[in-house]
């Protein structure tokens, strides 16, 4: 219950306020809101102002208690946010606006759906919300941006939102994400696959031993610097062949495993005992995500073997019954991820642009809605 008046500050770093304070409204099933991750990306650089990235976190206070919380960054550019922008930026600009700087709340580089307004429990979640939304309102006026995009957030809290602030627009996404169905295990999630997609992945896995290829599964403890070390330059491999620089760091990689090597899988890839290619997945209490990869050689299937197959087989070993492997698509569609309903909302100062996203957004959600129902027809399930 509401018993004491609410206030609000923005912070300009994570650090300014105690882990202990911010955790205490993080679910475990989380990982990426925990104050240690959001810390690793402004401690090593990878979140900055010279990236792009200025936080200013707004925190809900109730005398001394924190009680709401909502990552927020200001956005010089629209990288990495995984819900693309760039044609209302473009816009406003033929306009004569200035579309950046911009407010986002979202995971920076992390387009995994989840919480993003943080409240506590036993407090009037409606006035700490209304207290969020003064904050970034505030920060529209009074630093002039020119939106505010809250990204990935869960359905009930898109919905939550909606009612609080009906000017916001909302935008309809898909991503892939498999549950388990009770089949046991591996051998129990092929045999819930029709024919033809059964077949093709125990083939797909042949292949990859065909190649001496074998995987090793390393949790927490178990992953050394030099193991992280390998994955940092597997991972930096994809942005080079992509031909640009990766989004995250060394520094930001080592200090979670410092950190919170508890939330974090590696999935080694060795070829006659040396590491080739990795994989790193993180762990809330159900679900798993799998997030980052990267090979030093050129290997049939391994990406589905070592992205997909073993976060499968891992999840049925370890009783996770959701598992989350990332954003795009249909190639995830016919090894039994099936297409989930994920929606961003948006609210934009200048009425012209504004109109313009709502229609934009209305029309594109016809064709998301029908993309998903034939996603779901084509799922390779029995």
């Amino acid at each position: 219950m509401r018993s004491r008046s609410l206030s609000l500050t923005i912070l300009p770093a994570i650090d300014t306020v105690a882990a202990s304070q911010w955790d205490a409204l993080v679910s475990e099933e989380q990982p990426f809101l925990r104050h240690a991750f959001l810390a690793a990306l402004e401690a090593s650089g990878s979140v900055s102002a010279a990236t792009g990235w200025v936080p200013c976190h707004l925190c809900v206070w109730q005398d001394s208690r924190l009680v709401g919380a909502l990552p927020m960054y200001r956005k010089d550019h629209s990288y990495g946010e995984y819900v693309f922008d760039w044609g209302w930026a473009e816009a406003l600009e033929r306009a004569g606006g200035d579309y950046y700087p911009k407010g986002l709340s979202a995971i920076p580089f992390t387009p995994a759906p989840g919480p993003r307004a943080l409240i506590a429990a036993n407090t009037d979640t409606a006035a700490v919300r209304e207290q969020l939304a003064i904050g970034w309102k505030q920060q529209c006026d009074e630093v002039g941006l020119s939106s505010w995009h809250l990204l990935f957030a869960e359905e009930p809290e898109v919905e939550a939102w909606q009612r609080q602030c009906p000017e916001l627009i909302a935008r309809e996404g898909v991503q892939f994400q498999w549950r388990d169905r009770g089949v046991g295990d591996f051998d129990g999630f092929l045999a819930s696959l029709t024919s033809k997609r059964r077949k093709m992945i125990k083939r797909e896995r042949r292949l990859v031993a065909d190649q001496g290829l074998t995987l090793h599964r390393l949790e927490g403890a178990a992953i050394s610097d030099v193991d992280m070390a390998h994955f940092y330059r597997c991972y930096t491999i994809t942005y080079h062949e992509r031909g640009r620089p990766p989004y995250l760091n060394h520094v930001f990689f080592e200090r979670l495993r410092q950190v919170m090597p508890e939330a974090l899988m590696l999935v080694q890839v060795r070829l006659e005992g040396r590491p080739v290619a990795a994989a790193l997945y993180f762990r809330g209490a159900h679900t798993l995500y799998g997030r980052y990869w990267g090979s030093e050689i050129i290997a049939d299937c391994l990406h589905f073997e070592a992205c997909y197959y073993q976060g499968i087989d891992y999840c049925l070993a370890k009783g996770l019954t959701l598992f989350d492997p990332g954003t795009q698509g249909e190639h995830k569609l016919v090894r039994g991820f099936a297409p989930q309903r994920v929606r961003s909302l948006h609210y934009v100062a200048h009425p012209g642009l504004a109109a313009g996203v709502a229609q934009f957004c209305q029309e594109e959600a016809a064709h998301i809605m029908a993309y998903r129902r034939a996603a779901e027809d084509a799922l390779p399930f029995k």
